[in-house]
């Protein structure tokens, strides 16, 4: 079974793109993003390596698959879903900062 970093995040290891005002460009795609695309393909990248994660601990429990594949699955979602709650916890900052500031 190939593995993928992160259920589908591998742009963590390359160098990160310069956010723009209204569309960023992802090298990968060459198709512009907004943020709030980003965002949705982040949710959607954990809710997917879940679901990866529920198939092979099915598997493991039918015998189809393997221990070892149960546990990669586990583990890369438990991490996906530990990077989108600390970015959650940074937009809230963010937008706890700027709510601070004078007007």
């Amino acid at each position: 079974m190939p593995t993928t970093p992160l259920g589908g995040i591998a742009s963590l290891g390359k160098a990160p793109a310069v956010p723009k005002f209204g569309k960023t460009q992802d090298p990968d795609a060459g198709v512009g993003q907004t943020f709030g695309e980003s965002l949705m393909n982040l949710v959607h990248n954990v809710e997917q390596s879940g679901a990866e994660a529920n198939q092979s601990v099915s598997n493991m429990l039918d015998k189809t698959g393997d221990v070892h594949d149960a546990m990669i699955a586990l583990q890369r979602a438990e991490m996906t879903l530990q990077l989108t709650v600390q970015i959650r916890n940074k937009l809230v900052q963010a937008y706890q900062e700027v709510m601070r500031m004078p007007v």
